[in-house]
């Protein structure tokens, strides 16, 4: 079939019914019109294509493998076409879409997702990607277009990025339900002292920032266990040792059975939090909406320390 017209398009229609149908009334009456408008099709289409698409056998048609295989082409063809459909409807509301996400670990337990999902309610047509690095990866990722946005620690500096300060959080202890810091209303750093702490074994152009606090406070502590952000909250909830980190990823992963007490922390230690995309991207509508969105889901976040 040399030229797609609407005709072809048609006849292609038609025996895609007719294959799923098995028989030619039968598909004359579900797309309510002769069968003779259905045999006559399948011959035009047959002569168009060069091949027999049916064997008559007895009144019956029998599908050949060439029918097979223009079923399933017919089959893929429509899946594309419904998919422009979704990337037409997605483009015309938000500008993209699809959305590739880069976002650091402490974000990626529940306040990235929970935008994601709100992004997908309002409307389902977006392809979304969402990979966690470490902020000094997202920062590549974006810059290089591997990432549409991302989500990182501040400060960061680029050239070529948009840096937006989204949130600035202060930190929190975590210690096991029964360990003698949980009674306190708030930990000092020099609760620390003999303590086994947990930490996380992501990468740092500097050195620990609780380790370090201790280190300036002169406060020796009994020993360390390092482990991924994931991890760090589960650790504690058996009994490791305690933490301290920001009350994001501690919200996102405890649950009131973990057996975690959660407190404030002095002095305190502030984590910083942006979004970065490139200048191509400022105007994009779905930027727009995470940004709506994610202001009003920190409020979720506030007051969870107690």
């Amino acid at each position: 079939m040399a030229d797609v017209t609407i005709h072809s398009l048609k006849a292609l229609a038609i025996f895609k019914t007719l294959f799923e149908a098995g028989t030619a009334s039968q598909a004359a009456r579900t797309l309510g019109i002769t069968q003779s408008g259905v045999s006559r099709s399948l011959a035009q289409l047959e002569e168009n294509l060069g091949i027999q698409l049916f064997l008559r056998e007895k009144n019956r048609l029998v599908a050949t493998p060439e029918a097979r295989e223009l079923y399933d082409e017919i089959l893929r063809l429509m899946g594309n076409i419904e998919e422009l459909r979704h990337s037409v409807l997605a483009l015309k509301e938000f500008g993209t879409s699809r959305l590739r996400i880069a976002a650091i670990p402490g974000l990626s337990f529940g306040f990235v997702p929970r935008l994601v999902a709100a992004l997908l309610e309002y409307n389902r047509n977006f392809s979304v990607s969402l990979d966690m690095m470490s902020s000094h990866e997202v920062q590549l990722a974006v810059e290089s277009s591997h990432a549409d946005i991302g989500f990182v620690t501040l400060p960061i500096t680029s050239r070529v990025l948009r840096v937006e300060p989204w949130f600035t959080t202060e930190a929190v202890c975590l210690v096991p339900q029964g360990h003698d810091l949980a009674v306190r209303e708030r930990i000092d750093v020099q609760d620390l002292r003999d303590q086994h702490l947990v930490i996380s074994n992501q990468p740092s152009l500097s050195t620990n920032p609780l380790l370090e606090l201790a280190s300036q406070h002169r406060v020796r502590i009994a020993g360390k266990t390092e482990a991924n952000i994931g991890t760090i909250t589960a650790l504690v909830a058996s009994h490791v040792g305690i933490t301290v980190m920001n009350p994001i990823t501690a919200q996102d992963q405890l649950a009131p059975r973990d057996g975690v007490v959660m407190r404030p922390f002095s002095p305190a230690m502030e984590f910083s939090f942006g979004l970065v995309y490139r200048d191509d991207w400022k105007e994009v509508k779905a930027l727009g909406f995470l940004r709506e969105e994610g202001q009003a889901l920190l409020c979720d976040y506030r007051g969870g320390v107690g």
